[in-house]
């Protein structure tokens, strides 16, 4: 299939979420090889819901970096809960899940699942509802029972049977519930090198255009879908080894129209866009190299499967390329990006989360941090940045500007205060 066919489906889901809002620019080559030339034409950013100081902040670095040749400087974006609301990557996973949208026999699926988790409980925080800890010996075996029988009966998978009439059984809630349990139990007990690569294995023999045709489903999907949470029980009629199991999930993917506004303004203005996230390479690549994103996919960095021969994806991480969350983002800029403007760090970094903490404090010569606000504590360096955001709003040279937002509908809010899910009123950092 041809790349443009490849994507378009992806492109058409992107741009009915825009939310119509007004194009800033033309496109612009982006081509870091092309003949610099200084920018001149007046790109501003709209209103939008922006806090007004951080859209002014924005717009007076922008219209510095514009006195310079094109490709002088550039951008780099964290994906999840910062360039969208919530997380693309578990959206994904919860349409997978419902859909049992896999490529792997029983025995592929137990070498993903147990592929490097401790044998240790998980926190006490996801203990079964009968208060007794759980590992993933427990649950994995739990999960590979249902799946076994999922496998020898759904039509997509070995069976004869439709996707309709699998719901019907135990095995279907059994399986989906803990999974995402599964998901969240690793991310919530061990480091984040083992939980972040763990959940983009699911995608392990499939090509990088199947993964991007669940992307785009799962977006067409979202787009309707209320922000709100939900919760999955396992049935009772399954306990298996894990017992029962709750986990609770956020509904409501939605891609945000101020960051879309930001990539085409920056890249309108000279300033080369990079996107660097935690979650699947096919995934992030399938969406922001389409407009309104158009951010080339030379300048795309995420968590980057080997492939088979045939193109299709393995459960190994491609070890040229760093984790791309924490320390791993600020190593990618390092490698691959940095000598292309003679050694200078990133004009712009914006980011949400302590997977974005460290590119946001590395680079002295950064100009401007934007921080997503999600009340991140005081003891972590988003934590510390935030309370610096907060000290220096309204300030001329503010180095750190932090963008408020309600997590209950999914959009930004004109100030700097996070509004939780279920929340009625927004709320200071403190």
């Amino acid at each position: 299939m041809k790349f443009i066919n490849r994507y378009s489906a992806i492109a058409l889901a992107v741009g009915m979420l825009s939310l119509n809002m007004t194009a800033q620019a033309e496109s612009v080559s982006l081509n870091a090889a092309a003949a610099p030339q200084a920018v001149t034409e007046i790109a501003v950013l709209q209103q939008g819901q922006w806090d007004s100081f951080n859209k002014q902040r924005l717009d007076a670095m922008i219209a510095k970096a514009k006195q310079s040749p094109a490709h002088t400087y550039y951008a780099v974006f964290d994906f999840d809960n910062t360039t969208a609301f919530l997380d693309i990557e578990e959206a994904v996973m919860i349409y997978q899940l419902e859909h049992l949208l896999f490529a792997m026999t029983p025995q592929e699926l137990k070498s993903v699942i147990f592929k490097d988790i401790p044998a240790d409980n998980f926190s006490a925080e996801f203990n079964n509802k009968d208060g007794k800890p759980v590992n993933i010996e427990k649950v994995g075996a739990d999960i590979l029972e249902s799946y076994q029988w999922l496998y020898d009966n759904y039509d997509g998978l070995k069976g004869d049977k439709p996707l309709s009439e699998i719901k019907k059984s135990p095995h279907y809630q059994n399986f989906i519930t803990k999974m995402r349990y599964l998901y969240a139990a690793i991310g919530g007990t061990f480091d984040h090198a083992v939980s972040y690569p763990w959940v983009t294995y699911l995608f392990m023999n499939m090509t990088p255009e199947q993964v991007a045709d669940i992307t785009a489903k799962t977006i067409e999907w979202q787009k309707s879908e209320p922000v709100e949470g939900v919760v999955w029980v396992s049935p009772e009629s399954l306990p298996g080894q894990a017992g029962i199991v709750e986990i609770d999930w956020h509904n409501g993917f939605r891609l945000v129209p101020e960051m879309q506004d930001l990539y085409q303004v920056l890249q309108k203005s000279g300033i080369d866009v990079y996107v660097i996230s935690a979650s699947n390479l096919e995934v992030i690549k399938s969406i922001v190299t389409q407009p309104p994103y158009s951010v080339p996919e030379s300048q795309v960095f995420a968590m980057h499967l080997l492939r088979t021969k045939d193109n299709k994806l393995t459960s190994d991480l491609d070890p040229v390329y760093p984790q791309t969350q924490g320390k791993g983002k600020t190593e990618t800029i390092r490698k691959f990006i940095q000598d292309k403007y003679a050694g200078k760090g990133p004009l712009l970094v914006a980011g949400d989360s302590e997977g974005d903490q460290n590119m946001m404090s590395d680079f002295p010569d950064t100009e401007v941090v934007l921080i997503i606000n999600r009340l991140r504590s005081p003891d972590t360096i988003i934590g510390q940045l935030s309370k610096q955001a907060v000290k220096e709003h309204g300030q001329k040279d503010a180095k750190v500007l932090l963008q408020g937002r309600n997590d209950s509908t999914g959009v930004f809010v004109p100030s700097q205060l996070h509004t939780p899910l279920g929340a009625k009123e927004g709320r200071a950092l403190k």
